[in-house]
């Protein structure tokens, strides 16, 4: 099973340029709000047209400029879960369901189809419930079996998490991870939350305004961002400029220090990052004096921000998680990073830090 994508679409002066391929299992595209994630996937559904491009699946042509294809999103048998999961309102559960049926013409096929969706999804009992009568969670298990019931060839999650609280958020990741195991075809899940990503893709896609900045295996890319961008995104918070000085040695001028890589530094290096639980007291390489600055307690872990000895009080302070069994009594006097935490970026886009808090470390 595979999904080609290499399409063009200029909205105003936004312009999306989106070109990769999947192969099996399931594909995030992580960005920030606007940068064209959901487009990208209404293209594919043939919701929308992309001005140039090209769309296979498993084979198939769903759209082609030069050829002249476009085939209508009936035809493309490619599911497409919306972020209000686009429920009728007048309908019970199980009207909805068997809307994903009507192509079926056997009664007694549909019925089938009907019932063992009912029973995968845990909808029984609620067959004649209305979309206002179900949590939020049934109304997604709901609008996910309206799209498998029709056996998509390609299932499209586009923010599935979004109009949930945490906790039923967390709940229905475990059950939707398990159910797209099961699958067997591909899928796309677009998010803006790296937690989302991580938890449930086995490759992410990077997206930032139209663009893909990189696709990679899920681990990879967390451990190997490679832009500025990318790294901002997965959650890296403290990011500076930064020049190499040898083959496997940055100066980081902003912070006052050198750090030695695990990495080989390519010629191309503008920054680095270190991700917040990667500061450790004990660690004795690229080990600096540190001064405290200020610090915000979360449930579980202390976010503290320090600046190093040789930093300006007008540079942004660095951020150091620490989960509060972990804490020491003083604040550390020193902090050393290991060569394989300093993260090598390769491009100029600078973001600045901000505030403790959120869900970026």
């Amino acid at each position: 099973m595979s999904l080609q994508v290499d399409i063009h679409k200029q909205l105003g002066d936004f312009e999306l340029h989106a070109s990769f391929e999947t192969d099996g299992g399931v594909t995030g595209l992580l960005g920030a709000s606007g940068c064209g994630k959901s487009m990208t996937l209404k293209c594919i559904a043939g919701i929308e047209k992309p001005d140039r491009g090209r769309i296979v699946l498993d084979g198939v042509t769903l759209f082609d400029s030069e050829r002249r294809v476009n085939l209508p999103p009936q035809a493309r048998r490619v599911g497409y879960l919306f972020q209000n999961y686009a429920l009728f309102p007048n309908m019970s559960v199980r009207a909805n369901i068997l809307c994903g049926l009507r192509g079926e013409r056997d009664r007694h096929q549909r019925e089938r189809a009907l019932e063992a969706m009912i029973d995968m999804l845990a909808l029984r009992g609620l067959e004649n419930h209305r979309p206002s009568q179900l949590s939020g969670g049934q109304a997604q298990r709901v609008a996910l079996a309206r799209i498998l019931v029709g056996s998509p060839r390609l299932l499209m999650l586009d923010e599935p998490f979004s109009a949930l609280d945490s906790h039923l958020r967390d709940q229905l990741q475990l059950q939707l991870r398990e159910l797209l195991s099961g699958f067997g075809h591909d899928v796309l899940l677009v998010t803006h939350s790296r937690d989302e990503a991580y938890h449930l893709c086995s490759r992410i896609a990077v997206m930032e305004a139209g663009r893909l900045l990189a696709l990679k295996d899920t681990k990879a890319l967390f451990a190997d961002p490679g832009t500025t961008s990318a790294a901002r995104l997965t959650g890296c918070k403290n990011i500076v400029r930064a020049r190499k000085e040898g083959a496997y040695e940055v100066c980081v001028p902003d912070w006052g220090v050198r750090l030695k890589t695990a990495q080989p530094v390519g010629e191309g290096l503008t920054a680095v990052g270190i991700r917040a639980h990667y500061f450790n007291a004990k660690t004795g390489i690229n080990r600096y004096p540190v001064r405290y600055v200020s610090e915000m307690e979360e449930p579980f872990e202390w976010i503290v921000q320090f600046r190093f000895e040789g930093q300006s009080d007008d540079a942004p302070a660095l951020w150091w998680r620490v989960p509060k069994d972990r804490r020491p009594a003083e604040f550390p006097q020193a902090f050393g990073v290991a060569p394989a935490n300093i993260l090598l970026l390769y491009d100029g886009d600078f973001p600045a830090q901000g505030r403790p808090g959120g869900e970026t470390e």
